[in-house]
Formats: structure tokens, sequence, C-alpha cells
């Protein structure tokens, strides 16, 4: 398991210094451990002799990880709370950590964005505004409609989800290393 929190932790680093880079997350960073990482656990279970049933465990677990990882992240997508590559990024850790320990690190990323994106927008002097935008967005549904106020999308902010992803990992990798 070392092997596939250390490649967890690199492909995040990696993703979050494209992120603040150029605000993209690159494909090829993303779906090649989709790809690569139910193959290598099988490879890994075939070479450490272990049954087929366990073989064909491993390998499904690889892809349930990155489809549980995507649940949550796709609805946010949907919803255009976040980007596409933030999706791949979040299933490709899935497929790498597995379902438990994928789920625990894409927690820690949603609490590192939590804490990060607050910090951000002050730093930028744009929380309250944020914080004002945000509450007529959650009570615009429950107002009449004649009440209603629209937020113009040039007034919402966009924060770069890369670097929290990362520090999922790797407070993953680090509470896992020895286990």
């Amino acid at each position: 398991m070392i092997y596939f929190l250390a490649a967890a932790v690199i492909v995040t680093a990696i993703a979050a210094v494209a992120d603040l880079r150029t605000g993209e997350i690159p494909n090829t960073l993303t779906l090649a451990p989709l790809v690569i990482a139910p193959i290598a656990y099988v490879v890994v279970a075939v070479a450490h002799h272990q049954t087929a049933h366990t073989v064909l465990l491993e390998g499904g677990g690889s892809l349930l990880g990155a489809l549980l990882c995507a649940v949550v992240p796709l609805l946010l997508y949907r919803q255009d709370a976040i980007g596409g590559g933030d999706v791949k990024l979040l299933a490709s850790m899935g497929a790498l950590l597995q379902p438990r320990l994928g789920l625990e690190a894409e927690m820690y990323a949603f609490f590192a964005a939590g804490v990060i994106a607050p910090a951000f927008l002050a730093y930028e002097g744009k929380l309250f505004r944020t914080i004002k935008n945000a509450a007529l967005l959650a009570l615009n549904p429950l107002l009449p409609k004649r009440k209603r106020k629209q937020v113009e999308p040039t007034l919402l902010t966009w924060f770069r989800f890369g670097p929290a992803i990362f520090i999922g990992a790797a407070l993953t990798a680090y509470l896992h290393w020895r286990r």
C-alpha cells in the first residue's frame, strides 16, 4: 500500500502545482492513474501469490474507489461548483487508494478547502462579498420570485481545489504510512 500512497501524493502534488499555475489539471495526469491503478493492484496481488478471489477484489477495489470518490465531485461539477479536472483527480485518487483511504483523503481535501478558501478570500479582500453572494444563492430558492436577487457571474469567485486535494492525499499518506 505504501507505493500507492506515495503515488497518490506525487500525482496530487503535480496536479496542485499545475492547478496553481494554469488553473487546469492535465488529463494525462488524472486519467493515467485511473487506468494504471487497477492493473497495478492486480499485478501486486498476483506477485504476492494471492488467490484469484483476492486478485479480483484488489482490482475491483481500485475501480470501486474511483467510482465512490467521483460521486460527490460529480454532483458538485453539475452545479458548476468545481472543475472537471478536480473530479478526475479525486477519482484517480480513489483508484490509487481504494474506497476506504480514497474517501478519507477526499474528506480531508474538502476540510482543507474549507480552511484555505476563506483565508485566500480574506487575503484577496473578497471574503465578505463572497459570503454575501453565497447567502443570496442559498436564500433565493426560498424567496418568492419577485423578491429574489440575482448574483452576477462576474461576482462569483473560483477557488483552485488542486492544493486542497494534495493536502488530503498527503495527510492520508502520513496517517497510514506505517500501517
